[in-house]
């Protein structure tokens, strides 16, 4: 044994304690029931409270932290503190924040620690009306309740999760401080997360120049320099390490070595030199813990104590006879679940894990904590967790179970620090005693690591991938570039360069000296990565130009939560017609459960199950993926398991399981196979409800007892849709119990269930528009169904193969009354098959379907479209074709473009009427302008009116057309009408050109019989003609009939009088009717490919799959940037954005992007800033 005593702290007289009472007034309510701040938080309350810098605070475990983070909680709570009145009025109340401008998140390593977290601060800031939730794995929190939450408290890999989404940029935008418990978790292998949260911290920071405040907490480490330069911390200001002479209780510690080979007799002879420690604190009236490593474990020892005290007839240490304590422990013995607690408690022993049910944890806790019980015997979960002291600690043994490694590994310092800080109660004892026992070769390394300790070192290497492909995904890494400067912010990075030789670099002084900032290194790190992401289908690779794009697969990667090495077997096994049975064991192979063993003692149980479960395990039930497939049935189908380790692998096993499943869904989705989308989604919801689908869809919903659903079950001839026509008495009588019925009735109506009819219509021979109404059928009831209910609308082929079209359908609790209904199109194949199916399923509920057949006998498909007009190779016309010297001075250009030139002997030469269709920019109105020339030249009393749909092409053509006509034609003669009927009628009467919207040609021509200007008109030209379609559709449609009408009857009145329509239009499918319906010749009728530009434009689609309008647009913000950087570089850009508002944040976005990756703005090369500076003074927005 080797004994170490306690550092006794020697206090300085210069050191004050701040009592609370100096603080600020409004503070005092976060410290209910303290008087002063200890040492720590005395030296650090001016920093952590009154400025805003980052923090990495290092001191021993127990030393009060928690407080630290408070005070940084208090500082950011005042800085949106409402100044109404006086910094020293007093009290708190709820309007005097601003709660919505602000968030905080708390990440701490473990789920019970969580809990404790939240349980804390919801306590101490509810005086400041601040909501605090707990965001982990079990508890998911709706978009409405992050938006009411101000603190939220996480672990890792679930904020990891949350910023990972592009959907929750909305409110991470808010998060103004984020406090990270146990920074020295960075050395675990869940290391990697915490450092990709703190890298997109801080880029994030970088470019939206919003300040984020990062507050690192951690036990004491050696290399807390690096930790810093990693948190980006200011040495001089924000570091602080505090020695283990700050524990608030001093420790004395215990090493022993056990030199026993022999595995049982190590056991017995641990348990002995526990047992007499254990005597040694009761005798003094001390608790103690025994920490052991398995949940087994806590078990046996406390059971082998128990025995020791029995055979030695010392029982009265633990519990003294007749006493208060003995009738507690006799007392609560009735409501414990756990057979091994049962067994020991009523002798003054108990045990603790997390396999245990909450409630007994929490008795055991109080037991604990009010000193009934003397000796707890726990696993590690404990100590990080519920902040239980004790007088002693035993750590019994150094080796733990390793499930990733699937061997027995030594502890982790970490661990063995967390227990022995929960040694020494600081109110009560003036030094606390640790033991550890482990084998005597390892003595070395305890007495080491307790006393000089090792530095912490990243793991970021080993899952480099995944959590490259997630920044690939967000769009923050697009290049090897980028990713090697993505790497420069890990703290792996910090490492390198502090201990390169660990990170596999040769030669580690030349390498320095050539390259200081390591960035060979860091792309070829990236680049492995990179390509091992390509090989598993995740990123798109380009090795020339280094670019790394996401693929769907990667989004799913990403998203879930999966590793690269899954996915790679996803996508490698996944078919389009696999049964359950195939599904089953795919899922059973993942990446995710490679640690799984099966150990000697669970084989027979293993055995058992398999011939429970419903579908059949094809593997020996040893195999390690056989024993993930049982146990997934044995969930869902609520067996019972005797083995303990078997329940917290199961447990490990359902947690992954629904995402997995999810994920598996979005694949076959991706990949349109419809049978293995509508396999993988029912399997989603059989883990969540966990029920089969064979069972009774009832048993969904909570309060319907066991009895009923298994009559329903037996009942199975009748079909699940009849059950909707039954009356509560038919359904009593049903499952034999009459007075059932009613509550039947009303759970089978509030089962979702929606009405569908369909209305289709061909638009072209390809394509077929679906308008589809859905009308819900059952009673929506928040408490059962949520806020929203999902349904996914699938349209599949005939032979239910191919999915064709895939949409989620909300339905929320305001509109579940009414109908909805959904317009989409769906591609027809070719040849035409008989019918299609529409298919509505939910997303949550399993049997909640709804399908509908779409049949195509009596549909009739429009005919072929006519092929558009080729665009000739003719020698293009220089604008002296035109004749007139006057008319060819108004081109500054030396020849008409080629559509130009082809449609100049139709327009210049005849009086036909003409259609032109071309793309836009090709230079229509200038075909336009040929068809004035020809009037002018030919009928020179004749008038033109040129109409279009919108004021801005009006606007625009008249500032054109009034300089360049204006030059050839007298004063007032082209003239833009203003809307008021006297006025236009007069300015009518006097024009040549006359230009106008549609609507106000419409009210003009209306009298036209009486108006003889209206029949003056001699040429009309009409503008944007596709707008046919659109929603001014009727106005053009009118006026084109009316222009028609007139014309015909001029022509009858006069035979050589004319009023000629020219129509000018984007390219259409279906030109030809149109020109009919415009009385065009054929020659006349010009409809050009969309393709025919007179500058070649290249069109890019990039596709996002956020719901949320706010969140898409954030996620949209990086892609335009890189997109003006990469094809227009030192070009002008437009962009366009739905909105005013949007306008005015995407140009931020543009040069918050500029400013932190290029450092420039985006002012051309000579640009003079005076003159732009003179522009911007006079702008009023």
């Amino acid at each position: 044994e080797v004994h170490v005593p306690a550092v006794k702290s020697i206090i300085s007289k210069d050191e004050t304690l701040i009592p609370i009472k100096t603080l600020p007034k409004w503070t005092h309510d976060a410290f209910k029931g303290m008087e002063k701040l200890n040492r720590i938080q005395s030296k650090m309350c001016e920093v952590a409270l009154r400025s805003s810098e980052n923090i990495l605070l290092c001191a021993p475990t127990g030393a009060g932290k928690t407080n630290v983070a408070m005070l940084t909680m208090l500082n950011i709570i005042g800085q949106y503190r409402k100044q109404t009145n006086d910094d020293d009025d007093d009290g708190n109340n709820k309007d005097m924040y601003d709660l919505n401008a602000f968030k905080i998140v708390y990440i701490a390593p473990m789920k019970a620690l969580v809990q404790e977290v939240v349980k804390n601060f919801s306590k101490r800031l509810e005086a400041y009306g601040i909501t605090v939730r707990e965001l982990s794995g079990d508890s998911s929190l709706t978009r409405q309740q992050i938006s009411e939450t101000q603190v939220i408290v996480t672990t890792p890999e679930k904020w990891d999760i949350v910023t990972r989404q592009g959907e929750a940029r909305a409110y991470t935008q808010l998060v103004k401080l984020v406090i990270i418990d146990e920074i020295h978790l960075l050395h675990d292998d869940r290391g990697p997360v915490l450092e990709c949260i703190v890298s997109r911290i801080i880029r994030q920071v970088e470019t939206n120049a919003e300040p984020i405040r990062l507050v690192g907490l951690s036990a004491t480490l050696p290399n807390y320099h690096d930790v810093a330069t990693f948190l980006r911390v200011k040495p001089e200001k924000g570091m602080f390490f505090f020695d283990h002479s700050y524990r608030p209780v001093p420790l004395q510690m215990q090493y022993i070595g056990i030199t026993e080979r022999n595995a049982f007799k190590r056991f017995t002879l641990q348990n002995e030199v526990c047992y007499e420690k254990a005597v040694i604190q009761r005798k003094n009236g001390n608790q103690m813990l025994i920490f052991v490593h398995s949940r087994a474990e806590t078990g046996k020892t406390a059971k082998a104590l128990r025995d020791l005290a029995l055979e030695r007839d010392d029982l009265t240490y633990f519990v003294k006879e007749g006493g208060a304590t003995q009738e507690i422990l006799r007392e609560e013995l009735a409501t414990v679940k756990n057979a091994d607690l049962k067994d020991v408690l009523q002798y003054g022993f108990a045990v603790h894990h997390a396999g245990m049910a909450r409630a007994d944890r929490e008795l055991v806790e109080d037991l604990f904590a009010d000193g009934h019980v003397g000796v707890l015997c726990c696993t590690a979960t404990l100590a990080w967790g519920v902040n239980l002291p004790a007088h002693a600690v035993i750590i019994k043994g150094t080796q733990i179970y390793n499930p990733s490694k699937g061997r027995w590994a030594e502890l982790s310092p970490l661990d063995v620090q967390q227990m022995l800080g929960r040694a020494g109660r600081p109110q009560y004892d003036s030094e606390g005693e640790g033991i550890i026992m482990t084998a005597h070769t390892e003595l070395q390394y305890y007495l080491s690591l307790c006393n000089v300790q090792l530095p912490i070192e990243s793991q970021l290497i080993k899952s480099l991938p995944d959590h490259l492909n997630a920044e690939v995904v967000l769009g923050t890494v697009q290049n090897l570039e980028e990713a090697a400067d993505w790497l420069s912010y890990s703290f792996l990075y910090v490492r390198m360069l502090q201990n390169p030789a660990t990170y596999g670099i040769f030669n580690p002084e030349k390498t320095l000296k050539d390259d200081p900032t390591l960035m060979r290194r860091r792309l070829d790190l990236a680049h492995t990565a990179a390509c091992l992401l390509e090989k598993s289908h995740l990123i798109r690779y380009d090795r020339k130009s280094g670019a790394l794009q996401p693929t769907p697969m990667g989004r799913i990667a990403s998203q879930f939560y999966l590793s690269h090495t899954s996915m790679a077997l996803y996508g490698r096994q996944l078919r389009p017609n696999m049964t359950d049975i195939d599904l089953l064991r795919l899922f059973s192979l993942s990446g995710e459960f490679t640690h799984i063993t099966v150990r000697q003692e669970e084989k027979l149980e293993l055995t058992k199950l398999a011939a429970k479960v419903p579908i059949p395990v094809k593997e020996n039930p040893s195999e390690p993926s056989a024993k993930v497939n049982i146990l997934l049935q044995a969930y869902i189908s609520r067996l019972k398991l005797d083995g303990f380790a078997l329940v917290s692998d199961m447990a490990f096993i359902q947690q992954s399981a629904a995402r997995i499943m999810r994920a598996l869904f979005e694949i076959a989705l991706r990949r349109r196979w419809s049978g293995l989308t509508k396999l993988t989604l029912s399997f989603a919801n059989m883990v969540s409800s966990r029920i089969w689908k064979s069972q009774s869809p009832l048993r969904q919903f909570k309060n319907v007892p066991e009895v009923v659903a298994r009559k329903l079950e037996r009942k199975s001839d009748i079909e699940w849709l009849r059950y909707f026509d039954l009356t509560p008495s038919d359904l009593g009588e049903l499952v034999g119990v009459p007075k059932m019925g009613r509550t039947l009735h009303k759970l089978v109506h509030q089962f979702p269930k929606l009405d569908l009819s369909v209305q289709v219509q061909p638009i072209t021979r390809s394509v077929l528009r679906i308008e589809l109404s859905l009308l819900p059928d059952f009673e929506f009831d928040v408490n059962i169904h949520g806020y929203v209910q999902l349904f996914h609308v699938i349209v599949e082929d005939v032979n239910g193969d191919h999915v064709l079209y895939h949409e989620v359908f909300s339905l929320g609790k305001g509109s579940a009354e009414e109908e909805h209904s959904l317009l989409f199109t769906v591609p027809v194949l070719d040849p035409l098959p008989p019918l299609y199916f529409v298919r509505v399923i939910s997303d949550r509920w399993l049997q909640a379907e709804a399908s509908l057949p779409i049949s195509f006998d009596n549909m009739i498909l429009p005919p072929k479209f006519p092929p558009p007009t080729e665009l000739l190779d003719m020698q293009p016309l220089p604008p002296a074709a035109l004749g007139e010297s006057a008319l060819t001075n108004l081109y500054t250009f030396n020849e008409f473009n080629p559509i130009q030139t082809q449609t100049f002997h139709e327009l210049f030469k005849t009086d036909r009427n003409a259609l032109v269709c071309a793309p836009s920019g090709s230079g229509k109105l200038v075909c336009a302008e040929i068809a004035i020339h020809r009037m002018l030249v030919s009928d020179p009393g004749g008038k033109c009116v040129y109409a279009a749909p919108k004021v801005d092409t009006v606007n625009n053509v008249y500032e054109n057309w009034s300089k360049r006509f204006g030059s050839i034609l007298k004063e007032g003669q082209v003239v833009k009408l203003s809307g008021e009927m006297a006025p236009d009628l007069k300015l009518l009467a006097e024009a040549k050109v006359i230009i106008c919207t549609v609507s106000q040609w419409d009210s003009l021509s209306r009298r036209w019989r009486q108006r003889k200007a209206v029949q003056a008109v001699s040429l009309f030209i009409i503008d944007d003609v596709h707008f046919l379609g659109g929603e001014g559709g009727p106005i053009i449609e009118v006026v084109i009939s009316r222009m028609r009408y007139i014309s015909s009857q001029k022509k009858q009145r006069e035979k050589n009088s004319i009023l000629r329509i020219v129509g000018l239009s984007a390219s259409l499918a279906n030109a030809r009717e149109v020109g009919e319906w415009m009385g065009v010749p054929n020659k006349s009728l010009f409809n050009f490919s969309p393709k025919v530009r007179p500058t070649p434009l290249e069109i890019y689609f990039q596709s996002f799959d956020q719901n949320n309008f706010s969140s898409r647009l954030m996620a949209m913000a990086k892609p335009v940037y890189n997109a003006v950087m990469r094809h227009s570089h030192d070009k002008p850009t437009i962009v366009f954005v739905p909105s005013r508002r949007q306008a005015q944040l995407t140009a931020i976005d543009l040069m918050s992007y500029r400013e932190a990756l290029g450092g420039e703005t985006f002012l051309a090369k000579g640009a003079d800033l005076d003159k732009i500076q003179e522009v911007a003074g006079q702008l009023k927005d």
